[in-house]
């Protein structure tokens, strides 16, 4: 007797399901809305540091031929009695400031000592203050608290090209760079995504990827040495 009387649908089986054209276009229209998302969600992210990271490649690669005008600020003082006192710490080896001389020496000096550890020696204590695009160092006698500060600013341009590397420029800008290297590898990867998916309407476009990838290997082999 047949399952279904004649005139009435019968349920698909699963291999014409499989290749029911519908079902792949649902699949890719699924894929593709998804891989433009996260393409135009990390592009967002990452468009301004993109922008930086590249404006900054170029004063990187140039840099000898960009001049600088460092600046040098020099500062005195004279530590009062009561925090040269404070000082009585470590005879050598590195350890912080006291809270308090470092208030007063931000206070003094218009630095920010924070929690940096300094060179305690008999008879000095100094502190190294590197920053991106500047370097400044501190000294204090531990004798009669004579206080030296010295301050050299490179420039704008010396600035923006440490933070392209990362240099002195602390923890929360390393994970910035991480965060930031994160989104350009799920921009690039979801963009190659997509490339496939429209190649074959595109038919240049993988050509001009293996160009991409022959240029800089061809450059690595024959010109740097």
């Amino acid at each position: 007797m047949p399952l279904f009387a004649p005139g009435t649908a019968s349920l698909p089986s699963p291999a014409s399901t499989a290749t029911d054209p519908g079902t792949g276009q649902q699949r890719r229209g699924f894929w593709l809305r998804t891989l433009h998302q996260w393409h135009w969600i990390s592009s967002a992210v990452c468009l301004v540091g993109m922008l930086l990271f590249a404006v900054t490649g170029i004063t990187l690669n140039h840099a000898a031929k960009i001049e600088g005008n460092p600046q040098v600020a020099n500062q005195t003082a004279i530590l009062p009695a009561p925090l040269l006192q404070g000082l009585a710490g470590p005879e050598e080896g590195k350890a912080p400031l006291p809270a308090s001389v470092a208030d007063w020496l931000d206070d003094t000096l218009g630095t920010s000592i924070g929690s940096r550890e300094a060179e305690w020696s008999g008879d000095e204590v100094y502190l190294s203050m590197p920053g991106p695009g500047a370097d400044a160092w501190l000294s204090i006698q531990r004798e009669d608290g004579a206080v030296e500060f010295e301050r050299t600013d490179r420039g704008w341009v010396s600035y923006l090209n440490d933070l392209h590397k990362g240099r002195n420029a602390g923890p929360a800008w390393g994970w910035f760079i991480d965060v930031f290297a994160i989104a350009c590898v799920v921009f690039t990867v979801t963009g190659l995504f997509l490339l496939q998916m429209h190649a074959r309407q595109r038919r240049m476009t993988w050509p001009y990827v293996g160009l991409g990838l022959l240029v800089p290997v061809l450059l690595a082999l024959i010109f740097i040495h």
